[in-house]
Order: C-alpha cells, then sequence, then structure tokens
C-alpha cells in the first residue's frame, strides 16, 4: 500500500496544497456535519470539493433592511429629498385640479349672477317637479274667514297669512304651529294692542327677513318686526284700500299700490315717505319687485300692466287682457307673469308691449252649455329665475304651468286638487314647497261662497323626479 493510500485510509488529507486546503475549508463551515459525513460515507466525501458557484449560494442574500443600513448618509439624504420632491409634485397636482374645479364653479356662478341681473336666467326645472299627492299635503287652520295673502321668510322656515277676519298669523312650516297671533284691533279703542281693524289685503316681507309690511281696507300699511311681530311704525297717506305690496331686494325700500290708483314708494329702516306716482286709470290690483329700482303693476279693470322706473318716475304701460287683471309676479328681472277673470294667464317681456304667450281658459269654464264663462284666475306665483309657474282659481285646483324656451309659451304640468278660492300662491325660496291662502270667497268680494271650501294654508310639498345618471357613470 503507497502512503498516499494509508494517508486517506487513516483520514489523513492527502499531501498538496490543493487538497490541504480543500479538506480545511469543509472541517471550518461544519464541523458536526463533517464528522457525520465522515464516519458515513468514508473517504468517498473528503475527495469532492465544492466549485465556487456553490459555496456562494451557502452565503446568505443581504435583506433590504441590511442594504439601507450600508447606505451611506448622501445616500439616504438623496433618496429622500427624491421622496419628498415626489410627494409636493402630487400634492401641487392636487391642488391644481381642486383650484380648477373651484374656478369652473366661480365661473358658473359669476355666468348665473350676471344672467339673473340682466334677467335672462331660467333655469330648468319644471319637467322635473312629479305631479303632488293629495296625501302628503299639510292643512294649516286658524283663521275664522278666507285667507287674503301670505308671505314665506326668507329662510323657509316660517309663513305669515292674513285674513278677512283681520289677524296675522305666524307659522312653523316645520310643525304647523301657531308661532304668534296678531289679532284684530278694535276700532276707536285705546289702549289695545296694535292691529288691523278691517280686512287685510296684502302682506310683504323684505328680503333679510327683518320687516314685514301688511296693508289694510282702511288706507293703512302696518310694519312689524319679523322676528317678534312687534309693531314698530304706521304709514298713512293712500286715500282707499292698499291692494299690493312689495320690499325691493337687498334693501328695505317698500312699494305700495292702492285702489287710490297710486303707487307709493317708502324707506322703511328710516320710517319715512319718499314718492308718489300716479299713471293707473282704475284700482290697482296688485303689485311686485325684485333687485332693480322699479317694480310692476296690475292695474285691475283699467287692463294694463305698468312697469314704474322710479328714479327716472317713468312708466311702460303693456296690454294683452281683456278683463281685470288682478295678480301678477315676476319671474326674473325681465319677465313676469299675470292673470285675469277673463281667465287668461300672460307671459310678459319688458321689451314687448304684447304678452310673448297668453294661455285663455287657463282654469276652464263654468256654467250652463251655451253660457258658459272662464274661472277668473284670482292668484299666480313663479319660482324665481326657473321656468315654473302656478295659478289659482277657485276651479277646484292649482295648476302649474312650464314656461317654454323665451317664455314663448305655457305648457301645462299637472293638476292639483284644492277646493275653495285659491287667493294667494307662493313657492318657497328653495322650490320644495308651494304654498295656498284657501277661502271660501274671494280676496276683493264675496261674488260666490264655496261652502265646502276650508279657510285655512295648506303647503303642498314640491319633489322631483330623479336625474338619470349620466352616461358613463
Amino acid at each position: 500500500m503507497s502512503a498516499t493510500g494509508a494517508a486517506r485510509k487513516r483520514g489523513k488529507p492527502a499531501s498538496g496544497a490543493g487538497a490541504g486546503a480543500g479538506a480545511g475549508k469543509l472541517r471550518r463551515k461544519g464541523d458536526s456535519s463533517g464528522d457525520k459525513g465522515k464516519s458515513k460515507g468514508g473517504g468517498k466525501m473528503n475527495e469532492e470539493i465544492s466549485s465556487d458557484s456553490e459555496s456562494e449560494s451557502l452565503v446568505p442574500r443581504r435583506t433590504e433592511e441590511e442594504e439601507e443600513l450600508e447606505e451611506t448618509a448622501q445616500e439616504k439624504k438623496l433618496r429622500l429629498a427624491k421622496l419628498y420632491l415626489e410627494q409636493l409634485k402630487q400634492q401641487e397636482e392636487e391642488k391644481a385640479e381642486a383650484r380648477e374645479f373651484e374656478e369652473d364653479q366661480v365661473a358658473g356662478r359669476l355666468k348665473e349672477d350676471v344672467l339673473e341681473q340682466r334677467g335672462r336666467l331660467q333655469k330648468s326645472v319644471a319637467k322635473e317637479i312629479q305631479a303632488p299627492d293629495p296625501a302628503d299635503f299639510r292643512i294649516l287652520r286658524g283663521h275664522q274667514l278666507s285667507i287674503t295673502c301670505l308671505v314665506i321668510t326668507p329662510d323657509d322656515l316660517a309663513i305669515f297669512s292674513a285674513s278677512k277676519d283681520c289677524t296675522i298669523i305666524k307659522w312653523s312650516v316645520e310643525s304647523g304651529w301657531k308661532l304668534h297671533v296678531i289679532p284684530r284691533a278694535k276700532k276707536g279703542a285705546e289702549g289695545q294692542p296694535s292691529g288691523h281693524s278691517s280686512h287685510v289685503l296684502c302682506m310683504a316681507i323684505s328680503s333679510d327677513g327683518k320687516y314685514l309690511a301688511s296693508g289694510d281696507r282702511s288706507k293703512l300699511i302696518l310694519i312689524w318686526e319679523a322676528q317678534s311681530c312687534q309693531h314698530l311704525y304706521t304709514f298713512t297717506g293712500h286715500r282707499d284700500a292698499v291692494s299690493g305690496l312689495a320690499f325691493r331686494r337687498g334693501t328695505h325700500q317698500l312699494y305700495s299700490t292702492s285702489h287710490d290708483r297710486s303707487v307709493k314708494v317708502w324707506n322703511v329702516a328710516e320710517n319715512s315717505y319718499v314718492e308718489t306716482l300716479f299713471g293707473h286709470q282704475d284700482a290697482v290690483a296688485a303689485l311686485d319687485a325684485l333687485s332693480r329700482e322699479c317694480c310692476v303693476t296690475a292695474g285691475g279693470r283699467d287692463g294694463t300692466v305698468r312697469v314704474w322706473k322710479i328714479p327716472e318716475e317713468s312708466q311702460l304701460v303693456f296690454y294683452g287682457h281683456q278683463g281685470s287683471i288682478d295678480s301678477i309676479q315676476l319671474i326674473n328681472e325681465e319677465h313676469m307673469v299675470s292673470g285675469a277673470d277673463d281667465g287668461s294667464v300672460a307671459l310678459w317681456g319688458l321689451s314687448k308691449k304684447r304678452p310673448l304667450a297668453l294661455q285663455r281658459e287657463a282654469h276652464g269654464l263654468r256654467g250652463e252649455l251655451g253660457l258658459e264663462q272662464p274661472f277668473w284666475v284670482s292668484s299666480v306665483a313663479a319660482l324665481l329665475n326657473t321656468d315654473l309657474v302656478a295659478t289659482g282659481s277657485h276651479s277646484n285646483s292649482v295648476r302649474l304651468w312650464q314656461c317654454g324656451e323665451g317664455f314663448r309659451q305655457l305648457d301645462l304640468l299637472c293638476d292639483i286638487p284644492l277646493v275653495g278660492f285659491i287667493n294667494s300662491l307662493k313657492f318657497s325660496s328653495a322650490g320644495d314647497f308651494l304654498v295656498a291662502g284657501v277661502g271660501q270667497e274671494h280676496r276683493l268680494g264675496r261674488w260666490w261662497r264655496i261652502k265646502e271650501a276650508r279657510n285655512s294654508v295648506c303647503i303642498i310639498p314640491l319633489h322631483r323626479a330623479p336625474r338619470p345618471p349620466a352616461a358613463g357613470s
């Protein structure tokens, strides 16, 4: 046996530098495994020397945390700076998107404001209105005689109603409870609380909700603090029944009109009279105003609608109805709606002396065959800057109408069943309900009496149909 073979048999390393190095490397990597291999595999295991790739695979790879630990301070600063810049870029992009959205919103709002000031804003809401369900109506009863007029506070939280019983009641819209009652004042009685002693024919409330004005058959205009219903002033000067009142929006300037055929201007905040304007040839029946320094009046039996330009002390005269024009309301600064006892409803533009649209027999006909007469239109209302209009009569219904493009058409939307004379109609500011003043008699006279009617205030909820989802949503 050779010396080399004897050495292998005894488990000793073979002579030579390569063999000695390989054997020594195997022992350092795992003594226990090496001993087991030696006992089981004998000398053959010692003959297999691992390659470089195998040795590298046995070394554990560095984790990301170890790499970060080995990262130099300069590299870390650079990495954090890049991350910070990316965050700033993302934040700026989000701000730019938000700014662009806000600019679009502001531009849209400014466009609406300009159109509103020019009287050309016409939001399309009429088609969305669903026919009201009579089961949802809320009836508020407290007046003994027919309701003649009503107003809604600018915040839509309260309603003021007045009646032929000479009282004024403030109602809560939410609960339907009476918040305050201004009782009738006895004629000639001293020391009595202030109030009306004759039929209240008209009311108006300032756009800030501070002042309430009411006018009666006794030629008086009473000014109240709307919140507390405390009497503040009494304006005298008309020579006949006060039939119409309106505050100029955004101010405390009050316009009034009367059966004495005049229009008067008052400053409520200063408790002062300003001026009187003349022009109508018969008793004026109604009045309305918005933010411009002008007002519109319904001329009753003189058959005219007039627009009064207060600073110029001038007037525009419009003709169109065949009967007495008893009600009028502005839709926006350039358009208005009026109703007459010939049964017609008219849409007007201030640039035309004739109606843009005229709906005859708006509430149908009554009477025996061959002797039919149209139902009088006793009240009109318009949702400001929209295409929605309401009309009232004693035809057992309130009617909702849609104004066509350019206010050149009037299309019937639906009938709302309501028994009695509809003497007053008002939309809430948000357009989510309509209030009707119902009476057994017409507000200006006693030509007919509907016994089955109830003298009441009726709140009619207006629900809008959900809009179809946008394409691609």
